[in-house]
């Protein structure tokens, strides 16, 4: 099982990567303002923040007693 926690973190990790290469494509094409760039922008929050929820607050939960 943590094999498979591993493989779905590391694509998490890799869509990251891929939408901030996007975005920032994109807002030097467009300006960071533009629809476009703003879309992928909330894109890339919505991965960091599901990336957050399932692997680094799960490590925190025991540190804070």
């Amino acid at each position: 099982m943590k094999g498979t926690t591993a493989v779905l973190k590391q694509d998490l990790l890799s869509l990251i990567e891929k939408k901030r290469a996007e975005l920032i494509q994109v807002a030097s094409q467009n300006g960071l303002s533009s629809s476009v760039a703003i879309r992928y922008s909330q894109e890339l929050d919505h991965l960091l923040n599901e990336y957050n929820r399932i692997y680094i607050k799960k490590n925190h939960q025991y540190v804070s007693l």
